[in-house]
This record gives C-alpha cells, structure tokens and sequence, in this order.
C-alpha cells in the first residue's frame, strides 16, 4: 500500500539524494541486487516512517544509526515495534562500524538473509 503523505514522499526523496557516508558505504554492496542477488531499496516509506534500507521480499530492514541515535531511543523502540507488528525483521548498525568494520557488517546482514530465506536461496554465496 502506497503512503499518500507527500512530506514524508519529499522527504525520503531528500533523504536519497543525500546520503550519509555509511549509507552510501552499504549501498555500494547492496545496491542492483548485487547481495547475495537480494533486492533492497532505500528510504522506503512503511507507515508513517522511513527506514534506511528494506528488503520487502524477506521483510528485513536494515537500520543505520548515528550519534544523534542515542538521544532517540524511546522513538526508535516505538518505531521498531510498529515495524515488527508489520512483520519485519529490523536490524540496526552505528554507522562508524559501517564505515570501519564493514566486512562484519555484511557478515550479519548474511546471516539474517539465510534466517529468512526460503530453502532455494539459502545456498547462494554471500
């Protein structure tokens, strides 16, 4: 289902075209499917939210938090449950353990994808 909100559209559409460095250090590897051959998108509207990168097929969100993150933990538990009433998977990741340690990163980014993939995709390499 579409959200009509136009603001929350613009939004995600600024939010697109300027992404952080460790937004963009992520979706240099998650980008065309280039992930274990897994879509994701980015800034995805789901609700009245907007999620850093989202994989609807598998129902995983992938969250990157900054030090502005610690200051919004009660909206960031609220929204987290919102999206998991949804049925999605939300993991989060600060972004200087993107920018410095992005091998683990994608490590357990893989490891969420083989949990909730069907059987037929489980064998693809990482």
């Amino acid at each position: 289902m579409r959200n009509p909100n136009k603001q929350l559209v613009q939004y995600a559409t600024e939010l697109r075209r300027n992404m952080t460095d460790a937004e963009y250090a992520l979706w240099y590897h998650l980008r065309n499917k280039n992930f274990c051959g897994i879509r994701f998108n980015r800034q995805v509207i789901i609700g009245n939210y907007i999620v850093d990168f989202c994989c609807r097929k598998l129902k995983l969100i992938i969250e990157l938090d900054g030090i502005q993150h610690i200051e919004q933990a009660r909206y960031d538990l609220e929204r987290t449950k919102y999206l998991n009433s949804q049925g999605y998977k939300v993991i989060r990741f600060w972004n200087d353990e993107v920018l410095t340690k992005i091998d683990n990163v994608l490590e357990e980014i893989y490891i969420e994808i083989e949990q909730l993939s069907p059987l037929s995709l489980r064998q693809l390499p990482p």
